[in-house]
């Protein structure tokens, strides 16, 4: 009986500890897949951003031949995203069946050709009266992927609390963004949900964190209502955004905008305006502001520290893991906080 009893408390200790799955995503940038090749011991899961799909249902991309020499020695799983984020060009895909035909055929012919895990579905832009068509793709393609021992997975815009909201801009999110995503439809087919939890503020809104922790936990806890802990992947973002005052062009408007950076970027304006680094205890992120041109620019970015409270967060929720946009962009403190994987 003691023994049974030992037993059934290390089985609950490697459950309660059980590392998440790290899902990094990678693009052809040069850093990008400089970042893989140097880190691939960390990566339990490549994304590369090597695929488009458009319209008619023709697929085009292909691997980069270092990149999968790389994952192959690393024991590297590779799953490539194939993307479309034109809302009519989707329509047309989703209500064409030929189209749809063309699609899973050229996953299943690319997937056994350069020996992928699978692939990842990055549809944005999707509209909110377009939410089962989707699905219905979703079920088609994973049916499909499953019977040649394939996985599926997609990416999905956060939609916590499921409804418009109240302002303009909320209404403009969820009509084209948010309200694409049914997640218990999606969840019954796909092997792994990817919830984007980065871009809470971005070019189209004042200065603010990338995802800030309360936004975040939102979201995550809204998905768990429909996606099981072990298909959700939490997106952490790698990246940052600088607000500033853009051109007024021609026509003399206001034009205030934000940029997207990585932490080569962060650096360079530490070193060239010292500004103070502040904490959002709020948040659990980090930022500053400096002076150009006697105009305050922001900056919110994912230093180690910002990376860890959401790395905590993915533990505390037991999820299957995390899910970082992208390398290459990433403060390379980060890597001490990720063990191994061979």
């Amino acid at each position: 009986m003691k023994m049974r009893l030992i037993v059934l408390l290390l089985l609950c200790g490697s459950f309660a500890f059980a590392r998440p799955k790290a899902l990094f995503y990678m693009t052809t940038n040069p850093d990008s897949v400089k970042s893989f090749t140097e880190h691939a011991d960390k990566v339990d899961i490549l994304v590369p951003a090597w695929y488009s799909v458009d319209g008619n249902g023709l697929v085009w991309g292909g691997p980069n031949p270092v990149v999968m020499e790389t994952a192959a020695t690393r024991h590297v799983p590779v799953m490539p995203i194939v993307a479309l984020m034109h809302q009519a060009d989707l329509h047309k895909f989703f209500t064409t069946p030929a189209a749809r035909s063309a699609f899973i055929a050229s996953l299943l012919s690319d997937s056994k050709r350069f020996g992928y895990a699978g692939f990842q579905i990055d549809f944005e832009d999707v509209s909110w009266t377009d939410r089962d068509l989707l699905s219905s793709l979703v079920s088609d393609t994973a049916s499909a992927l499953h019977q040649e021992n394939l996985q599926l997975s997609i990416a999905t815009v956060p939609n916590a609390p499921g409804s418009p909201g109240i302002s303009n801009y909320s209404h403009w999110l969820y009509a084209n963004w948010r309200g694409g995503y049914d997640l218990k439809a999606l969840a019954q087919s796909a092997d792994l949900i990817c919830l984007m939890t980065y871009d809470q503020n971005t070019r189209w809104t004042p200065p603010g964190p990338v995802a800030g922790y309360p936004w975040t936990l939102a979201n995550v806890d809204y998905a768990l209502q429909f996606v099981p802990k072990e298909k959700l992947s939490m997106g952490i973002p790698l990246y940052g955004y600088h607000w500033f005052a853009g051109d007024p062009g021609k026509d003399e408007k206001p034009n205030p905008t934000a940029e997207y950076i990585g932490q080569r970027d962060v650096d360079q304006y530490l070193a060239a305006f010292h500004p103070q680094v502040e904490w959002d205890a709020v948040d659990r992120t980090s930022w500053f502001y400096f002076y150009r041109d006697d105009t305050r620019e922001w900056v919110f970015y994912t230093d180690k520290r910002t990376f860890q409270e959401r790395l905590n967060l993915v533990r505390d929720r037991g999820l299957e893991g995390f899910c970082s946009w992208v390398l290459g962009t990433e403060d390379p403190q980060i890597w001490s906080l990720l063990p191994s994987h061979n």
